[in-house]
């Protein structure tokens, strides 16, 4: 191998069930996709210059190593928020050149971002022999998103993108980061996605204010439950206790996370006994959650999502990702896609007059050196 030259791939994820319980201390169960994110690297025999180069946005963006500052917006951000946590961890960086592309669909909830950042950590780390192991490389881009792009995410998307297994589930504690594979073998089922192909602009704030939200519940059922540290501690019935203190938005929230978290752990026993019937309701209550408690879904989720409790061969579905847009996860008989695809189409372009994408995705691994 050319150790001046590195390719790094990092793949998106789904997440069958956990939305929004990652930054609550929770559980999570996601899982790593065939579709990804290349980064080609090489050095550039500077000390101090990177120039990068977007396949996917047609546009390149030069900066040096010691003065890396935050855009508006964009891709850049999680470049250099990636370099900016490398370099604040120790690691030891020159001039170098770098281009990345992929098929993971952007503001689809696959995690684009994560992909992204995963795939030059990893790829960097490579490159420059900076010795980071995987935990260290998942905390990084996670902090990368918080500092540069100013989402304060979760762990799970980077986790998942860096630690996937092909054909498994992964249950994530993110309190303890424990984890734990789970066989996704589906039989005549498998997972579809639906790509609503909106992307409203609530979504980076009203995350932002939801882990706010969050983190006030917690202070209000810390004063009756001191030993409450997050909404992972929290009981239906300690929330119950705390009603009267709890303005109705913040009860939603909480009520939420809660239930979310008990979801994660009934599905991963539906798995385990491949009762395939229990965990299509389980993703359904989990969108209706997400729907009516966390207010995070939006008219073309809810109708995609609506749409399939009036066919028999879906056994559940909900949406995925942070919220306002992306794609819907519903697992389906196989044989029956097609159709099923053609009738959601058909009716979604009625509506809102916006074309559908599908996609049937194969589980992988985690990031890795591919030359």
């Amino acid at each position: 191998m050319n150790k001046n030259k590195i390719i790094a791939q990092s793949p998106g994820r789904i997440n069958i069930i956990g939305e929004h319980t990652d930054y609550n201390d929770g559980f999570v169960l996601p899982a790593a996709i065939n579709k990804k994110s290349v980064f080609k690297l090489s050095k550039n025999g500077s000390d101090q210059m990177v120039n990068i180069r977007s396949e996917d946005f047609g546009n390149s963006y030069s900066f040096s190593l010691n003065d890396l500052k935050p855009l508006k917006s964009g891709w850049e951000n999680y470049v250099m928020g990636v370099i900016n946590e490398l370099q604040k961890s120790g690691a030891h960086l020159e001039g170098f050149d770098g281009e990345f592309g992929g098929d993971v669909p952007i503001g689809s909830g696959m995690s684009s971002s994560a992909a992204l950042e995963c795939s030059l950590a990893f790829g960097l780390n490579e490159l420059f022999d900076l010795g980071f192991d995987n935990w260290q490389i998942i905390k990084i881009c996670q902090l990368a998103e918080h500092n540069f792009a100013g989402i304060k995410c979760g762990i799970m998307d980077q986790f998942a993108s860096v630690m996937g297994k092909k054909d498994h589930a992964m249950l994530l504690d993110c309190r303890s980061l424990e984890y734990k594979f789970f066989p996704l073998e589906l039989g005549k089922y498998e997972f579809l996605l639906m790509n609503t192909n909106v992307s409203h602009t609530l979504a980076s704030s009203e995350y932002n204010t939801r882990r706010i939200e969050c983190e006030k519940g917690v202070e209000i059922i810390r004063s009756k439950f001191p030993n409450i540290k997050n909404l992972r501690d929290a009981t239906l019935e300690m929330l119950t206790h705390c009603t009267s203190e709890l303005p109705e938005p913040i009860f939603k929230r909480c009520h939420h996370i809660i239930t979310e978290n008990e979801r994660v752990l009934n599905a991963t026993d539906a798995l385990t006994k491949k009762d395939f019937h229990l965990l299509g309701k389980l993703m359904y209550q989990s969108h209706f959650s997400l729907q009516t408690k966390y207010e995070v879904s939006c008219q073309e989720l809810d109708f995609l999502v609506d749409i399939t409790q009036e066919n028999p061969h879906v056994l559940g579905s909900r949406m995925m990702g942070g919220g306002f847009g992306g794609c819907t996860l519903n697992l389906i008989l196989r044989n029956e896609r097609a159709s099923f695809v053609d009738h959601a189409s058909t009716a979604y372009r009625k509506q809102y007059g916006i074309d559908l994408k599908d996609y049937s995705v194969q589980i992988s691994d985690g990031s890795k050196i591919i030359s």
